[in-house]
């Protein structure tokens, strides 16, 4: 039988050495293949798109920067500005990552300081340290190379020094080879327009900015959604209606776009979006009242100082004012037309930066103090101790209110009459005595005159002690009702202005009621000495009296309008609580009738005018100080205007404040072409 070709030796390695060479040729021509569409696709590569690729290599990605608006203006009721923003030229760094050495960048800050700022520097302008210029370049690390952070990012070049002199700007340009990576551009700064005495105006209520990179700025803002938007190198709002209309006066962000290679170096052109400006504010301030009062504050403050002023009962009191506060606030509006602290400063003094020097000799009364806690400058903590606050107890300014409760509480008649002895004995066996002012003794007065000649016996016997005994005696209920009757009147509770940081006073009631007792607390509340208050409190209280129970919203913006001079929003007024109805007429006029305190300037006014004096004694280190408090609205028989002063250590309201609001009245009614003169129709019996 015949073998199979298969079984054939020769034949099968003839038949695996063909089948091995079309796999050969397989594996070459694929790989042919392979090499051939590489070879094209480079050529295409190379050739054809070689032009887009190397764009794109160079611009693959985009990154946009934010571009703060420039902030709107801020103007009196009169249109003269108060603060505004104007353009200047400031110095920057910019970041090149890998490229900065560390010797170079500290050299550099060195001789920024020495060559330039040191010599060339507006007069009385911050100029940063070198230490804080390496700092703001933000390169991760300070003078000393210790490392510091990361750099928050590459693109944006850092603020060194905001609003160069002509003199830096110079010779910065003429060496500019020598200064690398900085650069000048324009931007804008915040600025408060000057009075003739080189003061700014209406300081501690405008307010002032502050850069948003602090982080009490941030925190400020921290449940603002609008604060997502601001940015690192601008300033916000840090006190009065900067910070109150932050929002209205900031406007809205633009944009910087550039393109940045993989190294986030920028390789093109920006394409700018310009940003929105801010709106303009018109606020019920007007400068010439405010400047007047400033000026009174001032002047009286020196003269109760001084030791040839005319005054006897001061030298027995040994003056030692340094401060003082006013507010006028319109009654039927609830308007600001001046609210005015003493000791003043230059708002200008934050541009670019305060300077720790300058901070340390204001920084006691930067805060307004006529809403919040403020002194005057003193030499130290232990002297600081023995001088009050801008918060001082309301004393007799309260009176009027105390007659009203009582007179509504059926306490009393409205003319019955009252012996005044001088003198009222109360507790336990008569073991606490109190007396009027002097020790005097005013006979037989109604509740009218009660008021009128401030006698503390009718308060404590007719008001506080019926009062105590009616609402509980020794409980916490005579507290809570007491409060109640105040709050309407805004004592105990903030006024509803929205300035940022205002005190809502306080009621020292429950303190002294466990000092001594219940009764003891009702009858010094009834005669002002437990409830602290700011200015603007009392302010707002002596309007709801001209008004007779209309608590008005204190207004301190007018208008808000945009870049373009369009209005955006009128600002109505706004009544907070009616309690007019609560209070028959007749006790109305009883009181008012009431308010005929002796008060020096005041009688000279061609018009009358409803006032109380105060004088309230406090407690401080080593002893005790009287505040002189005032208050007055006029004309009474139409009230327009209300004005609180606030003096402490003044003495007497009569002579130590008293004084001041006279003044306000006359500046108020020659802004206004004599209103008050022609609603009260001249001075007649009331």
């Amino acid at each position: 039988m015949k073998s199979s070709i298969m079984d054939d030796p020769k034949k099968k390695e003839v038949t695996k050495k063909r089948h091995f060479s079309f796999r050969i040729n397989i594996f070459f021509f694929v790989t042919f293949l392979l090499f051939s569409v590489l070879i094209v696709r480079l050529a295409i590569l190379q050739f054809v798109q070689a032009k887009d690729l190397k764009e794109a290599e160079n611009t693959n990605t985009n990154q946009t920067t934010s571009i703060a608006p420039i902030r709107g203006n801020i103007y009196d009721s009169t249109k003269s500005p108060l603060a505004y923003t104007i353009p200047v030229q400031s110095l920057f760094f910019r970041i090149e990552p890998g490229q900065q050495n560390k010797d170079e960048v500290i050299a550099l800050a060195q001789r920024l300081k020495v060559d330039v700022f040191d010599k060339y520097a507006k007069p009385n302008s911050v100029s940063p340290t070198p230490e804080e210029i390496v700092l703001a370049m933000d390169l991760g690390y300070d003078i000393n190379k210790n490392k510091v952070k990361d750099p928050s990012y590459y693109w944006v070049p850092r603020r060194i020094k905001a609003d160069l002199s002509k003199g830096e700007m110079a010779y910065l340009l003429e060496h500019r080879d020598e200064f690398k990576w900085l650069e000048v551009t324009e931007e804008s700064i915040r600025t408060y327009e000057m009075d003739d005495d080189n003061t700014t105006i209406a300081t501690h209520l405008v307010g002032y900015l502050k850069s948003f990179s602090t982080q009490t700025a941030k925190d400020i803002y921290k449940d603002s959604p609008s604060s997502e938007e601001y940015l690192n190198t601008e300033n916000v709002g840090f006190d009065g209606i900067e910070r109150m209309y932050q929002d209205e006066l900031r406007g809205k962000n633009g944009s910087r776009k550039y393109p940045v290679n993989a190294a986030m170096k920028i390789i093109g052109r920006a394409e700018v979006t310009a940003p929105i400006k801010g709106n303009n504010l018109y606020l019920s301030i007007n400068k010439d009242i405010q400047k007047a009062t400033e000026r009174m504050l001032e002047e009286h403050i020196k003269y109760l100082r001084s030791p040839s002023h005319a005054n006897d009962l001061y030298m027995k009191t040994g003056m030692k004012a340094s401060s003082g506060f006013a507010v006028a606030m319109e009654v039927d509006t609830g308007r600001v037309v001046t609210m005015a602290n003493y000791p003043d400063y230059d708002a200008n003094a934050w541009t670019g930066g305060i300077s720790p020097n300058i901070y340390k000799e204001i920084g006691t009364y930067i805060s307004n103090g006529s809403i919040m806690t403020a002194k005057s400058k003193y030499p130290d903590e232990k002297e600081n101790a023995k001088h009050p606050s801008s918060i001082v107890f309301m004393g007799s300014t309260i009176k009027p209110l105390s007659v009203l409760i009582g007179l509504k509480e059926k306490l009393f008649g409205a003319y019955e009459n009252y012996y005044d002895s001088g003198s009222f004995s109360f507790g336990k066996g008569g073991s606490s005595t109190i007396s009027n002012s002097g020790k005097a003794a005013y006979g037989y007065i109604d509740a009218a005159g009660a008021i009128e000649h401030s006698s503390n016996t009718f308060m404590s016997e007719k008001v506080g002690i019926p009062f105590y005994s009616k609402y509980g005696g020794e409980t916490p209920k005579v507290t809570t009702k007491w409060a109640e009757y105040l709050a309407k009147f805004g004592m105990g509770v903030k006024t509803g202005s929205g300035l940022p940081g205002e005190f809502a006073g306080s009621n020292d009631f429950i303190k002294n009621a466990q000092k001594d007792s219940y009764q003891s607390a009702m009858v010094y509340a009834s005669w002002g000495q437990n409830e602290k208050t700011t200015t603007l409190q009392l302010a707002q209280y002596t309007a709801t009296l001209a008004s007779r129970g209309k608590r008005m919203k204190p207004l301190f913006v007018d208008e808000i309008r945009d870049y373009q001079g369009e209005l955006v929003k009128k600002v109505e007024p706004e009544v907070i609580q009616d309690s007019s109805s609560e209070f028959s007429k007749e006790d109305w006029n009883v009181i008012i009738h009431g308010m005929k305190s002796g008060a020096e300037g005041i009688d000279e006014l061609p018009y009358n005018v409803a006032r109380k004096t105060g004088t309230s004694t406090q407690a401080v280190s080593g002893g005790t100080v009287e505040n002189a408090v005032f208050i007055a609205f006029a004309p009474v028989e139409n009230p327009k205007l209300a004005i609180a002063v606030v003096v402490p250590e003044g003495g007497f309201g009569r002579y130590g404040a008293s004084p001041i609001a006279a003044k306000i009245f006359q500046a108020y009614d020659a802004a206004n072409d004599g209103i008050l003169t022609k609603l009260g129709g001249g001075k007649r019996p009331w």
